[in-house]
């Protein structure tokens, strides 16, 4: 009979018994299959049917001597159903099962790996509606730039979110295809029917043309989107490095009581997270890259992809798995602390409004390259003066007063007016959905 199993985690998709079982799966779906066209007698399927099971053990034990993991297989379950076996693998090929079941595996890793991604995205949006109108400095190149908030970031974040997730149900789409066409995909000793009722039943579809395996390409194509979401974690966890930095600190990882940052240093709290998760984001891209290599096999098969496959595919999508919960967790329980950013903001005394100030003078009539090299030439001043403010040097220009009051001054340095469209772009990210 067919063991039925469940899915509670990413590791049991990829280990043997579900394997097993999903092959032990197919085989009795496409006897089932011949046995509808007539090819296999009733009371032949139902002793398949009845008997058919699988012990790893003996399987193990048997692919000593054969060195052939798929002829393992069908010699211990032929031990459990005796001569009817003769109907079980009848026209196929190895890789009929083998790419079947990888695509099957693929298929509900990808949807258990949607499910994390999801609740990254809601942890997303729970962050960023909180902290919409926290302000913050953003930063271009790591210097002081202009106001943004701690919203815009965690938006930032949740937008991309979004788009792995298309991502990921297209790359689920591309893989989830089945073939049981035979030794070089021309369905000799089979009809295309076999294929059909087995994919359907497993919730694939025919692959429309196969060789002797599904093109690699469909593989390529879900393990590059894997990096592709691993990378949006690591740009995630690079940023929350960075606002943990001591002299930053606008944003910590929770540390929890028991917690030891350092075997030296006892008063250590290191985002460890972030940096286990922009580790974790390199072996993502590696294993893509080794995807990618995959496609390209002699004529219609060789075997260079296979032992890759049983590395990277498993690896990718267990680590995936692991990084989204360590992701979704870090963002739930990250600690902000806007005090530390309205400081930040005030470190450049002044200068994030530098262009606020040259667009005012530009709107008085004179050249923007005019504008431009009055505010530079202050601004360079506050930088290499730690007393000065550039608020207070414009108040004191002979050369600004010409163009601007001291009440136009004043109203330039005012971090709400320069993020006036802040609910603008949440109505059309997070207020749209």
């Amino acid at each position: 009979m067919i063991q039925r199993y469940t899915l509670p985690e990413m590791g049991a998709v990829w280990e043997d018994e579900f394997k097993f079982n999903t092959w032990l799966k197919i085989e009795i779906l496409a006897c089932e299959a011949r046995s509808e066209l007539g090819e296999i007698p009733k009371k032949d399927f139902e002793v398949i049917k009845s008997k058919a099971k699988f012990d790893i053990k003996r399987i193990l034990e048997i692919e000593e001597t054969t060195k052939h993991d798929v002829i393992a297989f069908l010699t211990n379950v032929a031990e459990y159903v005796g001569p009817e076996s003769r109907h079980i693998h009848y026209g196929m090929t190895s890789s009929d099962i083998l790419d079947t079941t990888l695509s099957y595996q693929m298929k509900t890793a990808g949807e258990l790996l949607l499910i994390r991604l999801n609740e990254l995205k809601e942890a997303l949006k729970k962050r960023a509606v909180e902290h919409k109108n926290t302000i913050c400095v953003g930063r271009t190149h790591g210097i002081h730039a202009e106001p943004t908030t701690m919203g815009l970031k965690f938006t930032n974040w949740y937008e991309e979110t979004k788009r792995n997730i298309k991502r990921l149900e297209n790359a689920i789409d591309v893989i989830s295809v089945g073939q049981i066409s035979g030794a070089v995909g021309t369905f000799e000793y089979l009809s295309p029917k076999v294929e059909e009722y087995v994919c359907r039943k497993l919730g694939l579809k025919p692959a429309p043309v196969s060789t002797q395996v599904i093109q690699r390409d469909r593989h390529a194509e879900f393990l590059t989107t894997l990096s592709i979401i691993g990378a949006t974690l690591e740009k995630i966890s690079v940023e929350i490095r960075h606002l943990q930095r001591t002299e930053v600190l606008e944003a910590e990882e929770f540390f929890s009581e028991g917690q030891k940052g350092s075997s030296a240093m006892p008063h250590k709290r290191n985002p460890i997270v972030s940096e286990r998760i922009t580790g974790l984001a390199r072996i993502l891209r590696g294993n893509a890259l080794a995807s990618i290599e995959n496609v390209a096999l002699w004529h219609e098969r060789d075997i260079s992809h296979s032992s890759v496959e049983r590395i990277i595919v498993p690896d990718s999508c267990i680590a995936l798995d692991y990084m989204l919960d360590l992701m979704t967790k870090l963002i739930k329980n990250l600690i902000l602390y806007p005090e530390n950013m309205l400081r930040n903001i005030e470190l450049t005394r002044g200068l994030v409004f530098s262009q606020t100030i040259m667009l005012n003078l530009v709107n008085k009539g004179i050249t923007r390259e005019e504008a431009y090299k009055i505010v530079q030439t202050h601004a360079m001043d506050v930088w290499s003066d730690k007393n000065k403010h550039l608020k207070t040097e414009l108040l004191i220009s002979e050369e600004v007063k010409k163009y601007l009051s001291e009440k136009e001054i004043n109203e330039i340095f005012d971090d709400k007016k320069m993020l006036k469209n802040v609910d603008f772009i949440f109505s059309r990210t997070i207020g749209k959905d």
